[in-house]
């Protein structure tokens, strides 16, 4: 029992791993392989919020608003919203990675995936299931495509990149542009509620713990 507490105990940073790119475009097989699989993950993720029809991450709600309003997939919605977002980094000079296009098209294809693969329920603890395990699911997606070191995906550049050049707390800026993005997205006509509520409140604490598992399995 020890042994799994301290398994499952939050890392405070971001871990050095074997499979850690020295650059943004240092490919390998392994390492394209892991940040392929962890991007995947990541966009099953996202479907589950949106199936559990319990409210979405926020990105999600955008995406979804959009999809109701223009007919397109949700995951064809989210890779339009990626792309903008990447534009929006050439004002700011940075500078996108291999990760950074793989974010962009793997978690796309794999929302459409998940939602077309993963049956709707109308029963509320399955729906809160799906919230959960979406929730864990893209922590550890999360954890997996970030220590591969390729590059961060459109969101979190953008973050970081108006962070750096305006010196704004970045978690002023985070809190910015996700109220932005879901009151838009909700205006469109995405769905937010209780599972947005408790994507807000776990999911850094899903990326932690799972920088952590990752951190000591590695380690051993």
């Amino acid at each position: 029992m020890k042994k799994l507490l301290k398994l499952l105990k939050p890392h405070k940073t971001v871990p050095v791993v074997p499979w850690g790119a020295q650059h943004r475009w240092d490919l390998s097989a392994k390492r394209v392989s892991i940040l392929f699989f962890g991007l995947f993950m990541f966009g099953i993720g996202d479907s589950l919020l949106i199936v559990s029809e319990l409210g979405n991450a926020p990105w999600s709600v955008l995406a979804q608003g959009i999809s109701r309003q223009s007919g397109l997939s949700v995951g064809e919605s989210t890779l339009i919203v990626s792309a903008i977002v990447l534009l929006l980094w050439i004002p700011l000079r940075e500078k996108p990675g291999f990760g950074t296009l793989a974010n962009i098209l793997i978690i796309a294809f794999a929302i459409d995936v998940g939602i077309y693969v993963i049956p709707h329920q109308h029963r509320f603890f399955i729906q809160l299931s799906y919230v959960v395990l979406g929730i864990a699911l893209v922590g550890i997606g999360s954890a997996l495509y970030i220590t591969c070191a390729l590059g961060p995906g459109p969101r979190d550049g953008w973050m970081t990149a108006l962070h750096n050049r305006t010196g704004w707390p970045v978690g002023r800026v985070r809190l910015g542009i996700e109220l932005v993005v879901l009151v838009t997205g909700v205006i469109l006509g995405g769905t937010a509620g209780l599972g947005t509520a408790l994507f807000a409140i776990l999911i850094g604490y899903s990326v932690a713990l799972a920088f952590g598992v990752v951190a000591r399995i590695t380690a051993q």
